[in-house]
């Protein structure tokens, strides 16, 4: 059993220890981002430091000098006597410095305690801030898969880590320090005993190491349950899944899988926690013991003569804060340790860059388009999948072209629309604008010049202005623009029913705001493709949460709006893809027919069927 055990932590060790080298990025994110402040914090750190061992030193100068005045005959009864024989005057120099030593101790922990939360707060802000903005410009393989969204839990679980790992940093480089000054103090009358103290504490060291190691081991392993208990918990209480929880009673369900869940993540941390406090127990009763013997020693020094009671009164203090300081530091140690891990998943999803490789001499944006957009022979496969979501796919969108693509859900459509705007990079082929390979286009210039209205569009918590405005961030404050886009897509009489119009909080999260729609919410998505005023445009079926006579306002609109633009038109009803100038329909990933709508419902294929099959609803 010791064996595997002793193999087990040297493993540990050479893995655990490699965390370490996160804490230099750490503190120089720190320094960035509050430099006076972290060196205010690093000062009264300092100060709060030397303040024990100099309590001890000034106690053992106050005994000292009592027994030295004891010795000697007194002054007289009186206390004003002996404060005019000047023998009282170094006592009460030394109890007026230890009084000092204590006020000046609790000031300097409230203040830095204040000035602690203050840099934290804003370094996790910091942090939280250039997690985001690194998600946001990683291509879109790169948080879509399941692998992908736990390495991204664990970042964020890490940037609310940081302040526990930068309180570790503070506190336990304040604990060498007083360790340092009060091992000096120490070693002055026991040399040797000291390092009885010291390998007495190596079973605690390596007990915290191992079992820290596999607290984090189990915490990685977790993530996906822990995921799975909030997907289970949002599905209980979001606003957005009440109706269907209540129509269909999930409640006792939905209570139930997070039981299941929930107990087997606390049986999982219960087995872990049950061995660590078996063994941290082992180790800490031999630390007890080493201190013990040690104090036995001081205690016959003193009774022998070799010492000075002051002297005792120093080394017991000493010795009593040094059991203290030697075990927290080891065990501070350790789990400062097992936090650079965690700090470790945060740089290496920050470290991760996106899969779309960069230009090596970028070409601007063809702007206004002459010749089109060419699809040449593209194929794509989604990661981890076997199957080709295109192949071999070959077409042309001329300039100023409305182009509709139709075909069974799978057929490629939404996989299109995310090649053209290189959320994904082909794996065959390439994409050209008027000749230019999309892959020499920085992807933040190719995205400001294409326009997208998505059918899972998002819901921001934000004003009815701000939700359109989005659309276009530099515009944001452009309210007569934001007003023209609303007129566009029809949803000004929807905000103009609204409390506070333009001004008025959208969605149930925060105080005040109202909920819309799903027909309201959509017509401020399609306001919002309208407000960025793209060279391409593209409607991913973006009218399906409205009624007809809506939606034939919509495309009468985007009939007007699209003039001269080359737009990309998807939909599953034919009442408005006929509307395009070309139609493409799609199977299993290939171009199965293409024209008119007039042309594809003349030939008899499958638009024909599936126009049919439609159009038999309606009858």
């Amino acid at each position: 059993m010791i064996k595997p055990f002793l193999a087990a932590i040297g493993s540990t060790l050479r893995h655990r220890l490699a965390g370490w080298r996160h804490l230099p990025r750490l503190l120089a994110s720190l320094w960035r981002l509050a430099p006076s402040l972290t060196l205010w914090v690093g000062l009264l750190r300092l100060l709060r430091a030397l303040q024990p061992p100099a309590m001890l030193f000034v106690a053992k100068l106050i005994v000292d000098e009592i027994l030295l005045q004891g010795r000697s005959a007194a002054p007289g009864q009186s206390l004003t006597e002996w404060l005019e024989s000047g023998r009282m005057t170094a006592l009460l120099g030394f109890i007026a410095l230890e009084f000092a030593l204590v006020a000046g101790g609790n000031v300097l922990n409230r203040v830095g305690t204040l000035l602690e939360s203050l840099l934290f707060e804003r370094h996790g802000h910091g942090l939280s801030i250039a997690l985001v903005e690194h998600a946001a410009g990683l291509d879109l393989r790169d948080v879509e898969s399941s692998t992908a969204q736990n390495r991204l839990q664990r970042a964020n679980v890490a940037t609310g880590l940081g302040q526990q790992v930068l309180t570790l940093v503070f506190t336990q480089t304040q604990n060498t320090v007083t360790l340092a000054v009060l091992v000096g103090g120490v070693l002055l009358f026991l040399p040797g005993l000291i390092l009885l103290l010291a390998a007495a504490l190596i079973p605690t060291l390596l007990a915290e190491l191992h079992f820290n190691n596999r607290q984090y081991v189990l915490s990685t392993s977790l993530i996906p349950e822990r995921r799975r208990l909030q997907d289970l918990q949002r599905l209980g209480t979001s606003a957005s899944s009440a109706k269907e929880v209540r129509l269909f009673e999930l409640g006792p369900y939905l209570a139930g899988r997070m039981g299941e869940v929930a107990a087997r993540i606390m049986a999982a941390n219960r087995a872990l926690a049950t061995r660590r406090a078996l063994w941290s127990s082992l180790a800490g009763a031999a630390g007890s013991l080493a201190y013990y013997a040690v104090y036995a020693v001081v205690a016959w020094r003193a009774l022998s003569g070799a010492i000075s009671i002051g002297d005792l009164t120093f080394l017991a203090g000493s010795l009593m804060r040094l059991n203290a300081l030697v075990e927290g530091l080891v065990v501070g140690l350790t789990q400062l340790t097992g936090q650079t891990q965690y700090v470790g998943d945060l740089y290496s999803f920050m470290d991760m860059s996106s899969a779309l490789a960069p230009a090596a001499e970028p070409k601007p944006f063809p702007t206004p388009i002459r010749r089109g957009i060419v699809f040449d022979n593209v194929g794509f496969r989604y990661p981890g999948t076997q199957g080709w979501a295109l192949r071999h796919l070959a077409f042309r969108i001329e300039a100023g072209e409305t182009l509709a693509l139709v075909g069974e859900n799978g057929a490629g459509k939404t996989t299109i629309v995310k090649l053209l705007t290189r959320l994904y990079e082909p794996d065959e082929g390439r994409i050209l604008i008027d000749g230019v390979d999309l892959r020499e286009i920085e992807p933040t210039q190719l995205r400001s010049h294409i326009g997208v209205i998505f059918q899972d569009f998002v819901r921001y918590n934000a004003t009815a202005a701000e939700n359109i405005g989005i659309g276009r961030v530099a515009r944001l404050a452009d309210r007569p623009a934001i007003v023209a886009a609303a007129v566009d897509s029809r949803a000004d009489s929807i905000i103009a029913s609204l409390p506070a119009a333009y001004d008025q909080m959208l969605g149930l999260s925060f105080m005040d705001g109202l909920d819309l729609s799903g027909g309201q919410w959509q017509k401020l998505a399609i306001s919002r493709g309208y407000f960025r005023d793209a060279d391409i445009l593209i409607l991913d079926e973006p009218t399906a949460a409205l009624d007809a006579r809506a939606e034939a306002e919509v495309f009468e609109r985007f009939r007007d709006l699209s003039a001269g633009r080359t737009a990309l038109l998807i939909s599953h009803r034919f009442s408005t893809v006929r509307m395009a100038d070309r139609i493409l329909v799609l199977e299993n990933g290939s171009i199965l027919e293409s024209g008119s709508h007039a042309e594809l419902v003349s030939s008899g294929g499958r638009y024909a069927e599936l126009f049919d099959l439609q159009a038999a609803g309606f009858r």
